[in-house]
Formats: structure tokens, C-alpha cells, sequence
């Protein structure tokens, strides 16, 4: 068998040692007689694995004790709706830095619960950048304010965490978390979905500092309280136990390899060999993003027209390079380069790249 590279935005690619292990234990797990999908989650069997895992990320990414972790159902828009029912009052303000689609996407699941306030966004100009921290307008009393670390479509990044004083900072970092070094203790709360550096789909982790839980937020029903969960250890109903396993293995593979420090090494050296060969195309290629503000993780960028995208993508897979057609909301092509893409994947994906202009320029 032989295994493609696996460009796809998520769910995406998983490391093949982690897919191969869980291979092994899939029918039975550490000689229990089972599958660990099989096991109650309050047995002392996946008791044990859920704590390992949270060890292993709080290692992994330098989680301070002042900070909570849960895993939780579902994806990271779940988490944008339950930000505001637990942490802002109804109707209070929550201050919003729109910089693409997944930022529009929070500000929708929020909108019934507060008063959202765009404080900065780059819409204007096709979020191809991010705003200047100077032009931000922010509340003096808002109850957050929140960023998408990474945005995943428009391929926008923030290189550096904004100071916004003494307001807590939420933070996206869905297609970011873990692929460098992150200083948790400038956030007030960090969540993601797993299924693009942490692990598979199903499964979310949110991050928050401890203090925050004692805010009363809004009514709502004990399962969408944080304080709950967190008082459970993420177990208040039955979690999505397989999911949290291969996560977990996610997160040991990345602490063997040489943990974030090491990634954020190898996915420099990825994004450089894409934006390479887009910038060294001679405009063959085209990514719109402004430099400063160009996404490690997800790169989309343009062929001269329609109809050469569709045979870049017709192609590339062809050549065992998944997954390349752009989000339908902006079109094109996007490489996402997450962690658990080796490097070579970015050296074949550049080296096709210079092939297909070769061909068709």
C-alpha cells in the first residue's frame, strides 16, 4: 500500500505510525479483552488513557495548572455558540476581529445570546489581511474578545497574539493549535477542533483559564455549562472516547518527533517551499494574501483561469497529491500543510507545481 499526500483541510491527514497503532489495538486494547471503543468511558481503563492524554497535551503545547482542559463533542462551532452562554451576560458586548470566513461563522452563533461588535475587519478588501491592532475599536466593557488565529479558507494568520488589556482574548486556533510554540497564559480561552493538527473529527479541546468558570453567563442547560464539564473531567456524558484515544496518540507521536518546537521547524520549511513556488511562478500562480499575514497551515492561490484550476486539481491527484481544489467560497486550489504532512509532501507538491507551469503556462 502507499499512502498519498493528503492536503485536505480537515478532516485531514494523520501521522501512518498513529493510524497503524491504532490498527493494532483497534480490536483489543492493552490486553483487556476489548476495544478501547468498546469500554465504558468511566472505567479505570479509559480513565487512564483520558488522563494521559491531557498530561501529554499540557506538555505538549505548556498548558499552565491556572488553565482547564476538556475534550468535548463536536467541532469548533459548538464552542463559538457556548462562549457567549458562558462567559458574557444576555445582551452584553463581545467585541469581534473579523478576519475571514470562520470569523463570520462565530459572530453567527453568538448573535442570538449578545451584542456583537465588530471592533476591526478586513472584509472590505476580501480578507486578504489582517487589520492593523491601532485601528482595532474596542469596548471598555466587553465581555471577550475573540480571534481566529488561523482562518482555514482565506488562508490569514496572526503571526503574533494582540494585546487587548485586561478583556480576556478568545481564540480559534482550529487549523493553528500546536503547529508552534503559544504562550496560553495571553488568552483567556483557546479552543479547536481536532481534525486538522490535534487528531480525528469529533472531537474538540477547549482550553480556559480557570478564574473565567466563575462567571454566571447566561441560562442554559448543564450540558452546554462549562463548569460542568470541567467538574466531570470532560466525562458529564458519555464522550466520544475513540476520538480522544486517537488524539491522544496524536499527541505522543508529536512529543517523540521533538514536540511543537520541532513542527513549527518543519512547517516553516513547508509553507516556504509552497509560497515558493507560488511566488516564484512569475504570477502563474497567484496567493492574495497579504505576506506579513499568509497562513502557515493553509495556502490557496490561483491559475490563470478556471478552467487550468479544475486541471491542476484532475492532475495533482492523479500524481497522489489529495485533496488540492479550493473551499467553493473563494474557488482556486489550497494545500493545507498540518502537521502530520511530512515535508516531502510540501517538496512533491512544489515540484508538481513547477511541472504543471512547465506544461500549461
Amino acid at each position: 500500500m502507499t499512502r498519498a499526500f493528503n492536503f485536505s483541510a480537515g478532516p485531514a491527514t494523520l501521522p501512518e505510525s498513529v493510524l497503524r497503532k491504532a490498527q493494532e489495538e483497534m480490536l483489543e486494547w492493552n490486553g483487556a479483552g476489548a476495544s478501547i471503543v468498546e469500554m465504558s468511558h468511566r472505567g479505570p481503563e479509559f480513565m487512564a488513557v483520558a488522563a494521559q492524554a491531557d498530561a501529554d497535551l499540557r506538555r505538549l503545547i505548556g498548558i499552565p495548572d491556572d488553565y482547564a482542559v476538556l475534550f468535548l463533542a463536536g467541532g469548533a462551532t459548538t464552542q463559538q455558540a457556548l462562549l457567549a452562554l458562558n462567559f458574557a451576560q444576555p445582551g452584553q458586548t463581545v467585541d469581534y476581529v473579523l478576519t475571514g470566513h470562520w470569523g463570520k461563522t462565530a459572530i453567527k452563533q453568538v448573535t442570538p445570546y449578545v451584542n456583537v461588535h465588530i471592533a476591526a475587519s478586513s472584509e472590505a478588501n476580501g480578507f486578504h489581511d489582517i487589520p492593523a491592532r491601532d485601528t482595532w475599536e474596542l469596548s471598555t466593557d466587553a465581555a471577550y474578545v475573540h480571534i481566529t488565529a488561523n482562518e482555514t479558507i482565506h488562508g490569514v494568520e496572526f503571526r503574533d497574539t494582540p494585546d487587548v488589556g485586561q478583556v480576556p482574548l478568545f481564540a480559534d486556533f482550529s487549523s493553528s493549535i500546536a503547529s508552534e510554540p503559544l504562550d496560553v497564559s495571553k488568552y483567556g480561552l483557546i479552543y479547536a477542533g481536532a481534525q486538522k493538527n490535534l487528531g480525528p473529527v469529533g472531537v474538540s479541546v477547549v482550553i480556559v483559564r480557570r478564574d473565567l468558570l466563575a462567571r454566571s453567563g447566561q441560562p442554559r442547560a448543564d450540558i452546554f455549562d462549562y463548569r460542568s464539564h470541567v467538574g466531570r473531567d470532560s466525562m458529564l456524558n458519555t464522550p466520544p472516547t475513540w476520538n480522544w484515544y486517537l488524539a491522544g496518540l496524536v499527541f505522543q507521536w508529536m512529543l517523540a518527533e521533538g514536540g511543537v518546537e520541532e513542527f513549527a521547524r518543519r512547517n516553516a520549511a513547508k509553507a516556504a517551499l509552497v509560497y515558493g513556488a507560488i511566488d516564484g511562478s512569475g504570477g502563474f500562480y497567484r496567493n492574495e494574501v497579504v505576506p506579513a499575514a499568509r497562513s502557515r497551515m493553509n495556502i490557496p492561490f490561483f491559475l490563470p483561469d478556471d478552467t487550468l484550476n479544475a486541471r491542476f486539481v484532475s492532475e495533482s491527484k492523479a500524481a497522489g497529491l489529495l485533496a488540492l481544489k479550493g473551499h467553493a467560497a473563494v474557488g482556486g486550489i489550497r494545500a493545507s500543510l498540518y502537521n502530520a504532512l511530512p515535508v516531502e509532501g510540501a517538496q512533491a507538491l512544489a515540484a508538481f507545481m513547477a511541472d504543471f507551469q512547465q506544461r500549461h503556462g
